[in-house]
């Protein structure tokens, strides 16, 4: 049977930052450049945050797409956060979830956004749950992940790990990285177990297709 863990998804992110950044400044997923991109930034600045991070913030597209707040990205992934630096927009730090769930990002962010950065299991409760560490009361942790009903396929409907595929990207891609599947219902549940109250719910939907590519969740710390 296939072991699959949070230590299979940084290994395998390890392996494949340099086409990842390739990608996602490439503009070759189509989903991000159609809906998702424009969805989260939309979704953050309607809170008109002063101060924000960005949990899994990858080459740091979204820190440089937010220039009027002052953002912090933050990834476990030492490549990724090399390329963020070199180009700019803000403060990146190499630190994993792990960390976070220590105590040692140390902010008191208005917002924290996690976009498609949420794939584990253990280290992600660890991020929830170290929320407070990173936020302040009345802060929003806003979460974008694949929509679950479309990401479900032909599997049951229930939380559990996934095989990962890079299908649709270039050769470039190895080892795809394992996934925690979550139901819309395990989403909710994870919020309100860790004191964030769902405050908004956004669904948005491809152009063509007319059906919902992701999830946008919105929680506020409760004081």
């Amino acid at each position: 049977m296939t072991i699959r863990s949070d230590a299979q998804v940084l290994d395998a992110w390890s392996h494949n930052a340099d086409p990842w950044v390739g990608a996602v400044r490439g503009g070759e997923i189509a989903s991000r450049v159609l809906v998702t991109n424009a969805a989260i930034v939309d979704t953050v600045r309607a809170r008109r945050p002063r101060s924000g991070v960005d949990l899994g913030c990858g080459e740091g597209w979204l820190v440089r797409a937010l220039p009027e707040v002052e953002m912090v990205g933050v990834d476990a992934i030492p490549g990724l956060v090399e390329s963020a630096r070199e180009a700019g927009g803000g403060e990146f730090r190499v630190m994993s979830y792990e960390e976070i769930a220590q105590g040692r990002l140390a902010l008191a962010a208005d917002v924290a956004v996690c976009n498609f950065s949420l794939i584990g299991k253990e280290a992600v409760e660890g991020l929830f749950r170290a929320a407070p560490s990173y936020l302040r009361k009345g802060g929003a942790l806003i979460v974008q992940t694949v929509h679950p009903l479309a990401a479900c396929g032909e599997q049951p409907y229930v939380d559990g790990w996934r095989e990962g595929s890079w299908a649709g990207f270039s050769s470039e891609f190895k080892d795809a990285p394992p996934w925690y599947f979550r139901t819309v219902g395990s989403w909710v549940t994870l919020f309100a177990a860790h004191g964030l109250r769902i405050v908004e719910m956004r669904e948005p939907v491809h152009p063509e297709s007319g059906k919902p590519v992701s999830l946008i969740l919105v929680g506020e710390l409760e004081g």
